[in-house]
């Protein structure tokens, strides 16, 4: 379950599914990876929902090793902590750039 939602782009794309910032072509995928987050209360349960195709779910590195990423499409992002069964801090982002 989705407990915390950080920045505009999933605070718009989760209460009006749409995003200014956010490419309109994504803002589907976008609203259905956060439905699909909000509907579930293990990673294993992401994985096992059908892990719609090319999401990458992984454990970020060094100064985020706290974080999980799932890819909307490259080089847009949903990143979040995983724990207890709650996902927080859940955020849209492209956090790919330099």
């Amino acid at each position: 379950m989705i407990v915390s939602l950080e920045g505009k782009v999933a605070q718009d794309i989760w209460t009006t599914n749409k995003s200014k910032s956010l490419p309109k072509e994504l803002w589907i995928r976008a609203k259905a990876l956060l439905t699909i987050m909000h509907s579930t209360s293990t990673l294993d349960d992401l994985r096992i929902m059908g892990e719609p195709p090319n999401i990458r779910l992984h454990k970020l590195k060094g100064s985020r090793k706290d974080y999980w990423s799932v890819t909307i499409k490259l080089p847009w992002a949903i990143t979040f902590k995983f724990k207890n069964g709650e996902f927080s801090e859940v955020k849209i982002e492209n956090y790919h750039r330099g």
